[in-house]
């Protein structure tokens, strides 16, 4: 069994995985002020809930966004089971290819995604993560990792529209029974969840069309991201994976635990 972890803009994400079965996995507020302790204290807390053993880890991996939590969290970790974790890196196996301009600064989750979708489906590949940020990214059906697109995720359109739009207020992020509203309530979440479900079928398609140029297959669609349950009835032919982070670094971590430090 190893811990895996995920630290994103908005959330750190943690999984026990034993042979490639995620046994339990824990949704954390990303808190880039909370110490070693503070985190320390909180997991451990949510492991003894579950009734999980430290004796039974046998390694951890980690991949990060956000610079400041990502010393704390190796530290937690050795303290938790007495090992360095792996850190994922452009520069070890991914079981992919990277093929961009500088890959040091492509994000370390949209790797992890890359090198999980194509490890179970080696055909092309649209990743679509809605999170902070909304990414879509390529893999060809070689296992080149291409780049892709970022976008505002669908929390931060929502916030700016009600912090510069006076007379608009908070709703809850939830599909509208119709497009048109009849009430500004059901305006406004029709279109947040519409207009964001629109914006990423259109990129889908417009990356679909700019692959199959290129003489790649038609590619899968995976999608992934703690926002993407809003948009899902919107989008045709996709394949929802809930866990795809959490399992991409497990794959990682099996690809590299032999590795040389």
């Amino acid at each position: 069994m190893i811990i895996a972890v995920d630290i994103g803009n908005s959330n750190v994400v943690l999984g026990l995985v034993k042979d490639s079965k995620i046994l339990q996995s824990w949704r954390l507020h990303t808190g880039i002020h909370q110490s070693v302790d503070e985190y320390e204290m909180l997991i451990r807390g949510m492991l003894f809930a579950c009734d999980f053993s430290l004796k039974e880890v046998q390694g951890a991996v980690l991949s990060s966004v956000v610079p400041e939590l990502t010393d704390v969290f190796i530290i937690l970790l050795e303290n938790l089971i007495d090992q360095t974790p792996i850190k994922v890196s452009h520069e070890m196996n991914l079981g992919i290819k990277i093929n961009t301009e500088i890959p040091a600064k492509v994000g370390q989750d949209r790797l992890v995604n890359a090198c999980a979708a194509y490890h179970q489906y080696k055909t092309s590949l649209i990743i679509v993560d809605c999170g902070t940020a909304t990414t879509l990214d390529v893999v060809t059906a070689e296992g080149v990792f291409q780049g892709g697109v970022i976008c505002p995720g669908l929390l931060i359109s929502a916030e700016v529209l009600f912090s510069k739009a006076a007379q608009l207020f908070q709703v809850n992020l939830e599909m509208p029974e119709n497009v048109i509203g009849k009430n500004t309530t059901d305006s406004i979440k029709s279109g947040l969840i519409f207009g964001y479900g629109g914006m990423v079928e259109s990129l889908i398609n417009k990356l679909t069309k700019e692959i199959e140029q290129q003489g790649q297959p038609a590619p899968k669609v995976v999608i992934t991201g703690g926002l993407a349950t809003k948009i899902l009835p919107i989008l045709s032919n996709v394949v929802f994976h809930d866990d795809l982070t959490l399992r991409g670094l497990y794959h990682y971590y099996l690809l590299n635990k032999h590795a040389e430090n």
